[in-house]
């Protein structure tokens, strides 16, 4: 049984996350700002979870999440950041302040839960932290330029930090999403003149010819979180359906 921290998990991929720990016994702290997070914490499930309801982009949430899941399970033995801001516009219309928040939620959250979180992972026998980076790091979309170029800077936190955690036996990874079936790209259609259009001519770009599903990533960092990913550390996975491989 381990204690797991999801940042963001009110829909999408945190959701499936929260649902797929607590399904094998693990006991779960969620973060969100969204009350519809509540849902999946009430479900009948194996493991225990709690909510704090919070802006994650608070400097402060960490520390506070990560004494909750000191307080309550007694250490912190995995930490999933999925938790990020997708905000679309036109290069003219972007504003300093549209730049900042996309930073503060998507690149400085990440690294300040990775410091909160830390001297707890360091005590734990099966430590690992994963950060939903996404292939907008690698392949680019029009409008998304705070999106991406903070979805591409995960890589290379994780690759810092695991220079630096894994003597503690700490392993960062990123999980790189592609196309998935979640409510979060909601901006990015709607800033599209024809969405189903769009939709069609992504599909039919992806080898598989579908987009993913939450579960399938989540599935990925179970593998990344459980005894099995001991030996990955420092990596990025791209779950994609092969969308960046051709």
């Amino acid at each position: 049984m381990a204690t797991v921290i999801v940042a963001g998990g009110a829909t999408g991929i945190g959701r499936a996350c929260v649902r797929k720990f607590r399904e094998q016994g693990d006991n779960v702290v969620l973060i969100d700002h969204r009350a519809e997070a509540r849902s999946v914490v009430d479900e009948e499930s194996n493991g225990e979870c709690l909510f704090l309801q919070r802006d994650l982009s608070d400097p402060a949430v960490p520390q506070e999440a990560v004494a909750l899941a000191v307080k309550q399970f007694g250490g912190v033995d995995t930490v999933i950041i999925t938790a990020a801001l997708m905000v679309s516009a036109s290069l003219a219309d972007w504003t300093e302040e549209m730049w900042d928040r996309t930073v503060a939620l998507n690149l400085k959250m990440p690294f300040f839960f990775t410091q909160a979180a830390a001297p707890y992972l360091a005590m734990s026998d099966n430590a690992s932290v994963v950060f939903t980076s996404s292939t907008g790091a690698i392949r680019g979309h029009a409008g998304m330029s705070a999106y991406q170029a903070t979805k591409a800077a995960l890589p290379g936190l994780a690759r810092s930090l695991t220079a630096e955690l894994a003597p503690q036996g700490i392993r960062i990874n990123c999980v790189l999403p592609g196309w998935i079936e979640t409510p979060f790209n909601d901006p990015f259609w709607s800033y599209q003149h024809d969405p189903d259009e769009k939709r069609k001519v992504i599909d039919k770009q992806i080898p598989l010819g579908r987009h993913g599903t939450p579960d399938e990533v989540a599935a990925l960092i179970l593998l990344l979180a459980a005894a099995g990913g001991r030996y990955m550390a420092g990596t990025s996975f791209v779950v994609d359906g092969g969308y960046t491989a051709v």
